[in-house]
């Protein structure tokens, strides 16, 4: 079952084209992993998928529902009503946590299910205990944010989106912030969720990691996606831009 369809998606910044004709589709189940140099469009694909940022032209769909729609050369946004009950469908997760520093670990979780979906706070608090249970952080509860380490802030984000029950998950870079230590501690959580066949759009540098849990990669590059294949085919291309790009990762034997 199709997730996310995003068609023809254009998008500049001060008249540069960062997004060129950009089409995706994600299925249940599948975790699609997205490569590419720095200020390829990665992370702007993701922002307008989440409504960070909108589109100049294009369509997202979520599910059977079309939030934006292209009219005339221009992407045309449903509805507020429509963009709220499209929020419910993804969880996003940040590379510098976005934590509120203010509440603790618990309300930081609880704090958008109560808010945003209205639902009952005892039951999204024993929801939240074992999502924190889950990420071994139990015991954290009631800390804040500025107690605990990158790794931890990274695994409460990760907890708070999953609190929202979303059906696909995006991550933007989520171990940029991190040392390598604290890296292969989130890649371990992430890599769990693939196995319990969470739906998942990964923007990533961490190259054997994304060939690992991936059913499909994409290589992007000045704003359009240069490659999109089979983590096997992608480390085998044939593409020039794609083979000077994982060259530079010498560890990829």
């Amino acid at each position: 079952m199709k997730v996310l369809e995003v068609k023809h998606a254009k998008k500049q910044f001060d008249g540069v084209s960062v997004l060129k004709d950009i089409n995706l589709e994600v299925n249940e189940g599948e975790v699609v992993s997205i490569i590419g140099p720095s200020g390829s469009g990665k992370s702007t694909l993701l922002r307008c998928c989440t409504f960070l940022e909108t589109l100049d032209d294009g369509s997202i769909a979520y599910g059977e529902k079309e939030v934006v729609t292209s009219v005339d050369g221009k992407a045309c946004y449903g509805s507020r009503q429509q963009q709220r009950e499209a929020l419910g469908n993804f969880g996003l997760v940040f590379q510098n946590f976005n934590l509120f520093p203010h509440y603790s670990v618990l309300k930081n979780i609880m704090d958008a299910p109560v808010a945003v979906q209205k639902r009952d706070a005892k039951e999204v608090e024993k929801e939240a205990r074992a999502l924190l249970q889950k990420m071994g952080l139990s015991d954290k509860a009631d800390a804040y944010p500025c107690q605990l380490s990158g790794g931890q802030q990274q695994r409460v984000s990760i907890a708070r989106a999953l609190a929202m029950n979303p059906k696909i998950l995006f991550f933007d870079e989520p171990t940029s912030a991190l040392d390598p230590e604290l890296t292969l501690e989130i890649l371990k959580v992430i890599k769990e969720l693939a196995e319990e066949k969470m739906t998942m759009v990964i923007v990533t540098h961490e190259m054997n990691f994304a060939r690992d849990v991936s059913n499909r990669m994409i290589f992007m590059d000045q704003g359009v996606i240069v490659e999109e294949t089979t983590p096997e085919e992608m480390f085998k291309s044939d593409n020039e831009r794609t083979r000077e790009f994982l060259g530079r990762y010498h560890d990829l034997s």
